[in-house]
């Protein structure tokens, strides 16, 4: 496919789609002669595991608009943003497809573009381009975007009806290419397993000379190849014995993979490239033998509190600051993840959880019921807390004695 015939295509396009244009522009090749971009990062399996748990960290959690009056807070289910963000910002992705894509192009791109179509002034609609098909002009302080339609048109857009979401920035207009900052660690762990690959398809062990006294023609040393290969070339011909005879020799040329510490080098790469990306190896399936359950569990909780968290702040505030007009954010309109959807798969967390904040009188049994999906109940809605607790400035003495009987008794 030529490069006018790609631009002619419009819309939300495919990863491949968009690897063909990084190709073009955005591609290099790394120091180990590997070449890395958007497309070709996804086949490194470290790679690919790391943008997965980011996305799947920002796509199950709960994203939804909400209102605070006071000091109350409530989902602002009444707005026309909220259906938007919570169930479905187009007619052909659901929220949880739509941050999942978002979340793949800021991870390895560092940029996320949603055209926001509005109709009288309100945001009806939510459509994302991938970053190969949108470009910025800045003029000053005064940002521009240029989105390629199938028609191979270029349509301006004011920066106010473009959501754009930037990962790290070095001049705050665009954000860093994640992919292309960590192209050396990439670039190795797809050059190790190329190398793995290539040992397997081979079958011999060692690479080398197969040589012998005698003099042979052109002919005899093509059909000699040949039959080596055949008799030992392939995974499935691994470990057999080579029978050489007429005074021929096989002298290794290469370093076998266990003196090359081959497979000390891809475990050590899993973790260049989760270091590059934020994520603990653990997450992406590395873990070394020490690691218990307890250890794990607080690993879990850190990816929770230091690999995700930023990740939620930046999406709640930019959501806020592009998808708000001041005025909403005035009347306390404001974006937040639920991040309790974390603990959905871990019953026993939740029930302590529950059973703290209940002890303290932060939840109702209504509340409880209403973050697992159950009905409330008539009086459900009750605060309490133990007897035992007494007001702040209080001596606390009518905790133990009846109100207005200083003896206790009624």
């Amino acid at each position: 496919m030529g490069l006018f015939s790609w631009l002619r295509k419009s819309g939300p396009e495919s990863a491949g789609d968009y690897g063909q244009l990084v190709d073009l522009f955005g591609g290099g090749a790394a120091r180990s002669g590997v070449t890395v971009n958007a497309r070709t990062a996804l086949e490194c399996s470290a790679v690919l595991a790391c943008v997965r748990v980011i996305a799947n960290g920002l796509a199950q959690v709960p994203f939804k608009l909400y209102r605070a009056e006071g000091r109350n807070r409530h989902p602002a289910v009444g707005h026309g943003l909220y259906d938007l963000v919570d169930m479905a910002p187009n007619d052909f992705q659901t929220a949880f497809e739509f941050r999942h894509m978002l979340a793949l192009h800021l991870c390895l791109t560092g940029n996320a573009y949603v055209w926001l179509n509005r109709v009288g002034g309100r945001i009806i609609e939510m459509l994302p381009y991938p970053p190969g098909s949108v470009s910025i002009e800045r003029d000053g302080w005064t940002l521009t975007y240029r989105i390629t339609t199938q028609d191979k048109r270029f349509i301006t857009v004011p920066a106010g009806d473009m959501w754009h979401i930037r990962w790290l920035s070095w001049d705050g207009v665009s954000g860093l290419d994640g992919v292309r900052l960590a192209r050396e660690a990439v670039g190795l762990s797809l050059a190790l397993e190329a190398h793995g690959a290539s040992a397997f398809k081979s079958g011999v062990r060692l690479s080398g000379v197969l040589s012998t006294d005698q003099r042979l023609t052109d002919g005899q040393r093509a059909d000699l190849k040949k039959a080596w290969y055949a008799a030992y070339g392939g995974a499935e011909n691994t470990g057999k014995a080579a029978v050489l005879g007429f005074g021929m020799k096989w002298t290794p040329l290469s370093i076998p993979n266990d003196a090359a510490q081959y497979v000390e080098s891809r475990q050590y790469q899993v973790e260049e490239v989760c270091r590059a990306f934020g994520v603990l190896p653990i997450m992406v399936g590395r873990s070394d033998k020490a690691s218990t359950y307890a250890s794990a569990e607080q690993m879990f909780l850190q990816h929770a509190v230091h690999t995700l968290g930023p990740w939620y702040a930046c999406l709640e505030k930019s959501a806020s600051r592009w998808l708000l007009s001041d005025e909403e954010r005035r009347d306390g309109y404001y974006f937040k993840f639920n991040v309790n959807g974390l603990m959905r798969g871990a019953a026993k967390d939740r029930a302590e959880f529950y059973t703290r904040l209940y002890g303290v009188g932060a939840l109702s049994p209504n509340d409880i019921r209403e973050l697992e999906d159950m009905n409330p109940y008539e009086g459900g809605d009750e605060y309490r807390v133990p007897l035992n607790m007494a007001e702040p400035g209080t001596d606390g003495d009518h905790a133990e004695k009846g109100e207005g009987d200083e003896d206790g008794k009624a």
